[in-house]
């Protein structure tokens, strides 16, 4: 696949998978949206009907307290009054001529609306005679009324005579005496009331004084605002309202007053947080003049609440969003490592026919030259030809072992002999055997022991190769004259060996893949360096499998350390 086309299918994977992500977080925070609302709603449904209970409440709180200040008056107001004898006397103005009349009048009560009829039965006026409403109350003088009737009383006679005005037309009048209308008579009325009906009418008016007065304190409100009710019952029914709509939380509950003052109903865990973030609704709202109280309420764990209501297809969701994650990694991670392995595959056919072409090459013409009679004769020359022979043979046999050594060590497919090795003469050895190459460019290999006791339980020959595969790198990757430097110690448990070069080094990215096989550093530049990329994959295998660490240090142009550290017993 080439780069433009596995660019082309990661975007669209890429738009593909973010689009299923954005449409899947949108549905979820639309959901929880939602619940949101219908949370709030739920909760302002409550807090309302809690409010209009409350304030209903007071109000039969109000009328049942006036209504039973005085039992005496219950039992006065239904009971009948005797009809009320008013005496008129005229008398001259010239009170030398005593004449007088007596006359009686006896008003009677129409059938009129339920309330004025209960003012004037508690008045002590019992109907009998008819007449017009009019002259009743035109007749009714100032000191008659304000001795019988309040001032709320007189206003709902005058609306009555209004609304009756219309279908009542006449009543009938009776009275016995006349008045002589002389102008020099002046007229003076008095009242024969008996005193048990007066005390009626009085408690009468006391009782009229008392719903007037429970009329004020609804519509003004003036009392303070928690005497108005009962906080623990507030309280509790506010929590049964919740519960019914599904709501079982733990809520903070407060008054704010019309000064923004807080006043807690339960104990509060943010004061802050309830008088900007709560939910509020007016406290008595009937009120005419009173003063602005809210109460409010705040849930502390509302968030988690709303997630617990749509918590199982949120998590369906997140675990979809998951796996369409994974799989959108695990793809493009596939799609990467399959372009990182063709071009690794192609480096190391490129490399190992490189590798193979050259012993071939070196054989053929060592075959060539003893095919010549002339050439084949003479010993010293066939000798030399049939060592080249067996020299390039050997390597080609190398490089072959190398290549199915890497398959058997993908396999596990190999097994340690383990046995006491001496790790200092083995670092010696090794030491040796690299002296030549290292002075044929000029260089300089150094060795630092400072092992006390360097007897370890090994397999000798995978350990050999491991050293001696970190001192052929060391080598390979100097472009300038190779300074080499080998050090190695002991501790209680461990032997260690630190391999440092003037090499060409490595990147951060680098060192992260040179344990990969096949990877050779640099890439893309085939032929600098030989070999297939396997030498520093068998190295951490072999340590894997000795139970050992290694650990690199890198700078681009300023050469590696390489550390082993392996146990001195297995």
């Amino acid at each position: 696949m080439s780069k433009s086309k596995m660019k082309l299918m990661i975007v669209l994977m890429s738009l593909a998978s973010f689009g299923l992500l954005g449409f899947q977080f949108y549905w979820i925070s639309n959901a929880l949206r939602i619940n949101e609302e219908r949370f709030e709603q739920n909760v302002y449904q409550s807090l309302t009907a809690t409010v209009a209970h409350i304030e209903k409440g007071e109000a039969s709180d109000v009328f049942l307290n006036y209504l039973v200040q005085d039992t005496l008056l219950q039992k006065y107001l239904f009971e009948p009054i005797e009809p009320i004898e008013i005496q008129v006397r005229q008398r001259p103005v010239n009170r030398r001529r005593p004449s007088v009349t007596d006359s009686v009048m006896q008003f009677p009560i129409p059938q009129f609306s339920q309330r004025f009829q209960r003012i004037i039965e508690a008045s002590g006026f019992d109907i009998n005679i008819l007449a017009d409403l009019d002259n009743f109350l035109n007749n009714l003088t100032a000191e008659m009324a304000s001795t019988i009737f309040t001032p709320d009383e007189l206003q709902v006679l005058l609306q009555e005579r209004e609304r009756q005005y219309a279908y009542l037309s006449q009543i009938e009048l009776s009275y016995r005496g006349r008045f002589n209308g002389r102008r020099d008579i002046e007229t003076e009325r008095e009242y024969n009331i008996p005193p048990e009906d007066l005390e009626k009418i009085r408690r009468a008016n006391e009782r009229i004084e008392l719903m007037n007065r429970a009329w004020e304190e609804l519509l003004e409100g003036q009392k303070d605002i928690l005497s108005r009710m009962d906080t623990s019952f507030v309280r509790q029914f506010l929590a049964n309202v919740l519960s019914e709509r599904g709501i079982n939380q733990k809520f903070d509950l407060a008054v704010i007053n019309d000064k923004g003052s807080l006043i807690p109903i339960t104990p509060v865990s943010d004061a802050l947080k309830l008088i900007r973030d709560g939910q509020q609704a007016r406290l008595f709202p009937s009120d005419i003049v009173g003063k602005e109280n809210y109460l409010s309420i705040y849930f502390p764990r509302k968030k988690l609440f709303v997630v617990q209501q749509v918590w199982l297809p949120v998590l369906s969701s997140m675990i979809f969003i998951a796996i369409i994650i994974i799989c959108f990694i695990y793809a493009i991670r596939v799609i990467i490592r399959q372009k990182n392995l063709s071009e690794i595959k192609n480096d190391f056919i490129n490399n190992m026919t490189h590798e193979f072409k050259t012993p071939i090459a070196t054989v053929s013409l060592a075959v060539e030259a003893l095919q010549d009679p002339e050439l084949a004769n003479q010993d010293a020359f066939r000798n030399r030809y049939l060592s080249i022979i067996k020299d390039e043979n050997k390597r080609l046999g190398s490089q072959v072992e190398k290549v199915l050594q890497s398959a058997a060590l993908d396999k596990k497919d190999f097994k340690l002999k383990l046995e006491p090795v001496d790790f200092k003469e083995l670092i010696s050895t090794a030491k040796k055997q690299v002296e030549l190459q290292v002075e044929n460019k000029g260089g300089n290999i150094s060795l630092n022991s400072k092992l006390k006791d360097s007897t370890i339980i090994a397999d000798k020959f995978h350990l050999s190769h491991m050293v001696n595969n970190l001192l052929d790198n060391a080598i390979k990757y100097s472009q300038a004259k190779p300074i080499i430097k080998i050090q190695s110690w002991d501790d209680q448990d461990h032997v260690y060996i630190a391999i440092e070069d003037n090499g060409i080094g490595m990147s951060k990215e680098a060192v992260k893949k040179i344990f990969d096989k096949f990877y050779r550093v640099p890439t893309g530049n085939l032929h600098d360096v030989k070999g297939f990329g396997l030498g520093l994959s068998y190295v951490k295998t072999m340590l894997e499998a000795h139970r050992g660490e290694i650990q690199v240090s890198s700078e681009p142009g300023k050469g590696s350390i390489f550390t082993l550290k392996l146990p001195k017993k297995q």
